[in-house]
């Protein structure tokens, strides 16, 4: 507890007098945006950083807890694709006047719902494209465009988005994924918080090894 306070994951403004983070679940309005406990956004609302999201398309945005998303995210949704295995990629059945029937699901490249893990920071001003799939721990450097899913605990860069390195060995990482902090209760996160941010990684090892067996 802090200042007398407690976590509280249904808070919009963590920042008291400060408008430009939010906590993103409290504020969601999209039955197909699905956001955990904690996951902020550099922002002061969300939901317009998610386009060309069509209700008809069904596909979802889900992304999980303690995430941290900088200003001017875009999370591009199936909505932007556009038939591509025709002649004409034009899609005049969305447009006033043209006698075209909507093409059906199998014509249009829809990748499916994005899903973003756990303790992913998105840096300022990348983009999300359609049906990606993030791990838990990864890092996606700053005006990246990520166009294929993120191994866990990898960090991605550049246009299109490319591996940079793994944050950490493979026993590490194996680690962190069995113990899923991030599904602990607030006492208990708190208590961890000595070992989350800590930088002795064998230190790290040998404690989450003990907390495992």
């Amino acid at each position: 507890m802090k200042n007398g306070k407690v976590p509280n994951p249904n808070t919009v403004h963590p920042i008291a007098g400060y408008e430009n983070e939010i906590y993103v679940k409290p504020t969601i309005t999209n039955p197909n945006i699905v956001v955990g406990d904690f996951t902020y956004i550099g922002d002061s609302e969300f939901e317009s950083h998610v386009t060309h999201h069509y209700e008809w398309n069904g596909d979802k945005l889900i992304i999980g807890k303690f995430c941290q998303i900088a200003a001017g995210v875009e999370f591009v949704m199936n909505g932007a694709n556009h038939q591509m295995n025709a002649v004409s990629t034009f899609p005049f059945y969305t447009l006033q006047g043209w006698e075209m029937d909507p093409p059906l699901p199998e014509d249009l490249p829809l990748k499916g719902d994005t899903v973003i893990g756990n303790d992913v920071w998105i840096g300022q001003n990348a983009v999300i494209l359609p049906g990606v799939h993030i791990g838990d721990g990864a890092i996606i450097g700053a005006n990246s465009v990520v166009g294929k899913d993120v191994e866990p605990y990898t960090i991605v860069v550049g246009n299109p988005a490319k591996v940079l390195r793994k944050r950490f060995d493979d026993e590490l990482i194996g680690l962190l994924l069995a113990f899923k902090w991030w599904d602990k209760g607030i006492e208990e996160i708190n208590a961890l918080i000595p070992l989350l941010t800590c930088s002795d990684l064998d230190k790290v090892k040998k404690e989450l090894t003990s907390r495992l067996a």
